[in-house]
């Protein structure tokens, strides 16, 4: 689904930020990207959104060679990919629902196909009584749990997600990732970018490590690997 081959990426004339990037994403795989601050973890994943390119080597992402990519051929595969960024990013003048509900539109399909799937989602990360409010009246954690929501809505072929359970307690935090945990059973190659140690303790996944700019240390999970949960009662 994705490959790297000698990435490094700097921004104008400064030192590169990402050195030597080479690791592969498989089809259907479940695993972390984490390192201390400032390591290239937030450029790692704008990389992988099609956000930026590489200063140089090679990205292969759903077997297209990024650097040959028309701007129609960008925005084409980015529909494949879902991501939660830090910084949220919904639109201020839409409410929940259509943020939410915004893949969908971009995609050209009607409202009545999707309206009810939309809503029974926000309800199940509990934004059922925030569904017609704007993001400037919600809260840290409620936009972050509308960002997942977004992200997750389509069920994207690769999602990435930037300390998706950062804004929320532990038990949302649980709930979170066991519907990271049901879309990557569908078949969505998940990549998590967490700073949590604990979090990641939880399963036995493969750790892709980014140091000043360099991959530390990355191992693959057995073929037949599938992270789960106590609690199956997950949206679906």
């Amino acid at each position: 689904m994705v490959r790297f081959e000698n990435v490094g990426l700097r921004y104008g004339l400064g030192p590169e930020v990402l050195r030597d990037l080479s690791f592969r994403i498989e089809p259907r795989s479940f695993q972390f990207l984490t390192g201390p601050s400032g390591a290239g973890k937030t450029s790692l994943l704008r990389l992988l959104f099609l956000s930026i390119r590489p200063t140089r080597g090679l990205i292969t992402l759903f077997g297209h060679d990024v650097a040959r990519l028309s701007k129609d051929a960008f925005a084409t595969l980015r529909r494949r990919i879902g991501v939660v960024f830090q910084d949220f990013r919904l639109l201020d003048h839409m409410t929940t629902y259509e943020n939410v509900a915004l893949p969908f539109r971009v995609m050209g399909r009607d409202e009545d196909s999707y309206r009810n799937e939309v809503i029974e989602l926000l309800q199940w990360v509990g934004l059922g009584d925030r569904i017609w409010a704007l993001p400037p009246v919600l809260s840290g954690g409620e936009k972050q749990r509308a960002a997942i929501a977004r992200a997750v809505i389509a069920r994207p072929q690769l999602l990435l997600a930037d300390e998706p359970t950062g804004n929320v307690d532990p038990e949302l935090a649980q709930r979170l990732l066991r519907l990271f945990i049901e879309l990557h059973k569908s078949g969505t190659s998940i990549v998590i970018a967490t700073h949590d140690v604990s979090l990641m303790d939880q399963f036995d996944a493969p750790r892709l490590v980014l140091q000043e700019g360099r991959l530390h240390h990355y191992h693959y999970a057995s073929d037949d690997y599938v992270p789960s949960t106590e609690d199956d009662d997950v949206y679906d």
